[in-house]
């Protein structure tokens, strides 16, 4: 096994960069369309229904899919001989951060199923600097990878 993930690296590197992007594309976007369903559209009537789907089929279609290849492709990557030291800091750095990643996505889907029931108790403001939230552990992963602290 480890040949064949010596032999894959760069391939399975760059699927997950790939992955890695359009998960991040949707963990921006969908918290802004929850700012304009929130402030401009409410909770129900033909624009909410139409909001509330764009929500569902961005979560679903891409941020789902997403997630899960960015997850399978990084463990790839991290069980290849000799790319990771566990004995520096910026794996468990990054790790975390991928972790914190992944439940601002479980709350992000949590939000999205509300708003599919016509429920929604966060203010777009709110939803704003929520919306900051993968920005910043964005600029951990990457300095942890490419600087290596």
């Amino acid at each position: 096994m480890a040949d064949i993930l010596s032999a894959t690296y760069p391939w399975i590197k760059g699927f997950h960069i790939i992955s890695v992007i359009s998960w991040m594309a949707a963990l921006f976007y969908l918290p802004r369309l929850m700012v304009h369903h929130t402030e401009q559209v409410g909770l129900s009537g033909e624009t909410h229904k139409i909001f509330a789907k764009m929500e569902y089929k961005l979560a679903k279609v891409i941020m789902n899919p997403a997630m899960m290849a960015t997850w399978m492709f990084g463990l790839l990557l991290v069980s290849t001989p000799g790319i990771v030291y566990w004995g520096d800091v910026w794996p468990w750095t990054k790790g975390a951060a991928v972790i914190a990643m992944t439940v601002f996505h479980m709350w992000l889907m949590g939000q999205m199923r509300g708003f599919q029931l016509g429920e929604n108790t966060v203010t777009g403001k709110q939803y704003r600097m929520m919306n900051e939230v993968p920005t910043l552990l964005m600029v951990i992963i990457v300095f942890s990878v490419t600087v290596k602290f």
